[in-house]
Parts: C-alpha cells; structure tokens; sequence
C-alpha cells in the first residue's frame, strides 16, 4: 500500500505543479498554446490538468476510504470525517475569492471555483466509496455522462453564454460568476454548479481505477484507459470536447490519459524504483494549491506582481529570447518557489490536511 501510495502522492504532485505552471504566467498576453486552455471546443495539455486533479480525487479515496469501510468503521464516522472535510475546502475556495474581490484591483467577487469544485466532488465521490458497490458507481457513472449529454442536446445550443451550462450559472448565480457577457448580460463560470456533475463521474472513475490499482489488476486498468480513450474520441465526433462544458466525450478522454499515467508513474516508481518525483507537492497538494492562489492574489493585489516581473524577468529576457520565454521563466520560478515551501514543509513534516 504504501509503494502504491508514493506513486499516487507523486502524480498529484506533478499535476498540482502543472496548474501552478498553467496559471501563473509572468504575462497572459504571451503564452504558449500547449499552457492555454481551449477557447472553447478542444482539449490541449492544459485542458487535461484540472481533471486530472478530480480523477486523483477518486483513486486517493479508494485508497484512504475503501479500507477503513471494509475495516468496519462506522460509516457515520466516516460520513462525518469527510463531509467537514469537503466544507473546509468549499469554504477555503470561497475565502480565496472574497481576497481576490477585496484586494485585487478590477475583480469582481465569484462564487464558484476550483476549490469549490475539489470539495463538492470529494464529498460526492466519499459518500459513494462508503455506501455503495462498486457495481453501483459504474451505473452510476454510465447514468450521470448519458443524463449530462441528454441534459445539453435539451438545451439546445453548445456555443457560449447560450448553452445551458452557462444558462443555469447565470439563472443561480447572477453576476457572481467567472465572466459575463457584456453584450447579453449572460454568465458563464467553468466551475459552475450543473457542470460539476459531469466533474463528479470524473472522480467516480478515479474511484474505480483506484481499487483496481490497489487491489493489482493492472492488466484491466491498462485496457479501461485505452477504451476509455477511444470511446471518448469517438464520442466527440458527436458532443465536442470541452472542458467549459465538462462534456462527457471530454470526460473519457481525460480519464483515459489519467489512467495511463498512474499506470507509468506505479510502474517507474513503485516497480523500477524510480524517483518519486512531484511527491513533496502531493502530500501537501492543497495547500500548496491555495498558498498560490493566494501568492497570485497579493503579488498584483500590493502591486508588486508588475515590477518584479519586468525587472527579474521581461527586462532582459524579451530582448534576447522573446516575451513568451519571458513569460515562461515567471511560471517557471513561481512552481520552484513553492516546490521549495513544500520541500522545507516535507523535510519537517509538516503535512496541512484541511
């Protein structure tokens, strides 16, 4: 179990790096392709990190739960324990918010967001692990991607503000979402609540695969991954890929690939003994997470963000190597930085589980 954990650890990690990489760029206006998110239709690098982190939901709670089920611990305990536990990072999400809206020049106050999103699917995703079957949370997860997809052919349009994932942020949050159309009036946040659904089969697979990989069937985790790849490319032949919409063809792709890289990452690490690279980020994965979102707040928010950029980095950088490296090296430095707060926090064991 532990072995098993460490390449477990070590893939949250690396993906938490990554959304510290993809969402601090030194300048948004210069940023490669593969560390942008699709506009809307299409699924690069980028795209796949955020679902990566939901899948990784679900295989640690198939680690961290599913025993302690079948230890007989009482299931009320187990409920409780993980429902404060989803609330705290809920509320912690929506502090980070309430910062941004508070000190942040030009931001407007949201009420959905990553965090958010975390706590509601592992609560979700906990509440099957405790009381359902694992034939349970495959239907499951076959009636949420089939409901979801019913869901947006009844609504209509998939284009933006139209569509009814953005219809239904607005109708419940109003103005309080990540963006809003100045020309309609219309809302549109990608962590809004009824996309959130299609997130939760996202931790449901996680769910699944990791029982599969604790209990050693890595033979059908390698053949889901690739069926799951495929079905979901298939599947976007009809419903597009898209991350805004957390469409179910999307929904697939992502977890395939998930699958295949705790696949790599429990071969090299927990077989061949490689490195556990991006553990130090995994054992502290959502603190690290919210420590940035708050660095990202009051580096503009005290007005420094400028100023260090442009003197430690675009200054002498764009000249010789252009404003995308410029950009680059800002994100660079910044995963660094925490990789060393995590590295010191790991070294004296300081482990923040909210």
């Amino acid at each position: 179990m532990t072995r098993r954990l460490t390449a477990v650890d070590a893939l949250r990690g690396c993906t938490v790096a990554a959304m510290l990489l993809v969402n601090d760029p030194g300048d948004w206006n210069h940023v490669y392709a593969p560390l942008e998110h699709s506009v809307w239709h299409g699924c690069t690098p980028t795209d796949l990190v955020f679902p990566f982190f939901l899948f990784m939901v679900g295989v640690s709670t198939a680690l961290g739960i599913d025993p302690r089920v079948a230890q007989g611990i009482n299931p009320s305990a187990l409920t409780r324990a993980a429902l404060m536990r989803a609330l705290r990072i809920v509320a912690l999400g929506l502090l980070i918010n309430v910062l941004a809206w508070l000190i942040m020049p030009g931001v407007h106050l949201r009420l959905p967001g990553v965090l958010q999103r975390i706590g509601l699917c592992f609560a979700a995703t906990a509440l099957f692990a405790i009381y359902t079957r694992p034939h349970i949370q495959w239907t499951a997860i076959i009636a949420i991607l089939l409901g979801y997809w019913c869901l947006l052919l009844l609504g209509g349009s998939l284009e933006p503000w139209i569509n009814l994932v953005s219809r239904s942020d607005s109708a419940l949050f109003g103005s309080l979402v990540y963006q809003t159309d100045p020309a309609s009036g219309h809302g549109h946040d990608p962590e809004g609540l009824l996309g959130t659904l299609p997130s939760l089969a996202t931790s449901l697979l996680g769910l699944c695969a990791g029982r599969w990989l604790r209990d050693g069937k890595l033979k059908p985790l390698f053949v889901a991954g690739i069926a799951a790849l495929a079905l979901g490319a298939l599947w976007s032949l009809a419903l597009p890929f898209n991350k805004n919409l957390w469409t179910p063809s999307f929904v697939l792709w992502c977890a395939g690939w998930a699958i295949l890289a705790m696949l790599l990452f429990h071969w090299l690490i927990d077989h061949r003994g490689w490195p556990a690279i991006g553990r130090r980020f995994g054992v502290n994965a959502v603190a690290a997470y919210a420590g940035s979102e708050l660095m990202q707040i009051l580096l503009p928010g005290l007005g420094w963000q400028e100023s260090i950029y442009q003197h430690l980095f675009a200054g002498w950088i764009t000249p010789l190597a252009g404003p995308y490296v410029a950009s680059l090296g800002f994100a660079v430095v910044f995963v660094f930085i925490w990789w060393l707060i995590v590295y010191v926090m790991d070294q004296r064991r300081w482990y923040i589980k909210l």
